[in-house]
C-alpha cells in the first residue's frame, strides 16, 4: 500500500514538473548576441515577482492535466516596459487561469533590449516571440496541441511584443529551416503599448527598444497600428480608460486598423482601472477573462 501511494505520489510529482518546464530558446545561445555575463535579476514585487535584466530567454509550459485539453495553446508575454518582465501577475498566473479553460499557455520570458548583450536591440524580443511561436509548433504532437490553434497575448510592453510578432509574421528575424507558420492564430491584448507615434508611444517601450533617437522610418515600422493587413489574426483587446501610463488610444487604434482591414475584433474598455491590473480589475465586478473565455469559445478555440 505504502509503495503504491509513493509511486502515485512520485508520478503526480513528476506530471507537475513537466507541466512547468522552463525551455531554453537557445540552447547554443541566442542569435545576435555578444559575449556577456549573465546578471538577470528577480525582485519581489509584492507578490509579483519582476525579472529584469534577461540574456537567456526561456519559454516555460503550464500544461493542463491529462485528458482536459482542447489542443489551444496561448503564448503570453508579460509586460514591463521593455525594461523588466512581471512575470507573476502577467505570466504565470495568467498560465494557470488559462489551464482551467484547457488551454495549454507558455509564459515567454524574453530577452529584454541592452547593447551590451545583443547586436540589434529592436529585433531581439520579436525574434524570441518568434521563436516561442516556431516551438509551441514544432513540440505541439508533444503537448497534444492543434498547429492551428496557437495563439500569443501580451501586457503592456509584452502586448506590444505580441502584437508585433502578429503583424510582422511575414518579416522573420530569425532561421526558421523548417518553414515553421509564424503566424499566430490569434491575439489578446491587455493595456497594450501598440503605437510609437509621439503624441500615443509609451516613451520608456520607445526608448528601451528603438533607443532615444530612433529614426521616424522605425518608429513607424514598429507602430503596430499601421503594420495591420487583411491577414493580421482575430485579436481580443482590454484596456482601462482612465489608464495613464498607456493611453487607451494605443488599442483604440489598433482595434479602428483591424476593423479597417476586415480582421475581426473585440474591444474592452473599462471606465476605471488604471495600468497594470493584470486578471483583476477591482474597479468592476466584470472579469476580462470570463470575457476572454466567451470570445475564445465563440471563435472555436475552446472546442
Amino acid at each position: 500500500m505504502k509503495k503504491a501511494l509513493f509511486a502515485a505520489l512520485f508520478i503526480s510529482a513528476n506530471t507537475t514538473m513537466k507541466a512547468q518546464d522552463s525551455i531554453p530558446l537557445y540552447p547554443d545561445g541566442p542569435p545576435g548576441a555578444l559575449v556577456a555575463h549573465n546578471v538577470e535579476t528577480h525582485e519581489k514585487h509584492g507578490t509579483d515577482i519582476f525579472v529584469t535584466k534577461v540574456s537567456q530567454p526561456t519559454l516555460t509550459a503550464f500544461l493542463p492535466p491529462p485528458g482536459k485539453g482542447n489542443g489551444t495553446a496561448v503564448i503570453i508575454c508579460p509586460g514591463g516596459g521593455y525594461h523588466g518582465l512581471s512575470i507573476s501577475k502577467e505570466g504565470e498566473w495568467v498560465a494557470k487561469e488559462l489551464n482551467k479553460l484547457g488551454v495549454a499557455a507558455f509564459v515567454l520570458k524574453y530577452r529584454l533590449p541592452d547593447e551590451r548583450i545583443m547586436k540589434d536591440i529592436s529585433i531581439g524580443p520579436l525574434q524570441d516571440a518568434q521563436t516561442a511561436i516556431s516551438i509551441v509548433r514544432r513540440r505541439a504532437k508533444e503537448w497534444n496541441i492543434d498547429v492551428n490553434k496557437v495563439g500569443i497575448m501580451g501586457f503592456s510592453a509584452g502586448g506590444h511584443l505580441a502584437s508585433t510578432a502578429a503583424t510582422h509574421f511575414n518579416r522573420p528575424v530569425i532561421q526558421n529551416k523548417e518553414a515553421v507558420q509564424l503566424r499566430p492564430d490569434f491575439l489578446i491584448l491587455l493595456y497594450p503599448v501598440i503605437s510609437f507615434s509621439d503624441s500615443l508611444a509609451h516613451m520608456g517601450s520607445r526608448t528601451n527598444l528603438l533607443g532615444k533617437d530612433a529614426p521616424a522610418t522605425l518608429r513607424d515600422l514598429y507602430s503596430n497600428e499601421l503594420q495591420v493587413t487583411p491577414q493580421t489574426p482575430p485579436t481580443l483587446l482590454v484596456h482601462a480608460g482612465d489608464d495613464e501610463v498607456v493611453k487607451v488610444g494605443n488599442s483604440i487604434r489598433f482595434y479602428e486598423a483591424l476593423n479597417k482591414n476586415g480582421v475581426p475584433a473585440e474591444l474592452v474598455v473599462y471606465p476605471k482601472g488604471g495600468h497594470g491590473f493584470g486578471l483583476n480589475n477591482t474597479t468592476t465586478t466584470d472579469s476580462w477573462m470570463e470575457r476572454c473565455r466567451d470570445w475564445m469559445k465563440s471563435n472555436g478555440w475552446l472546442q
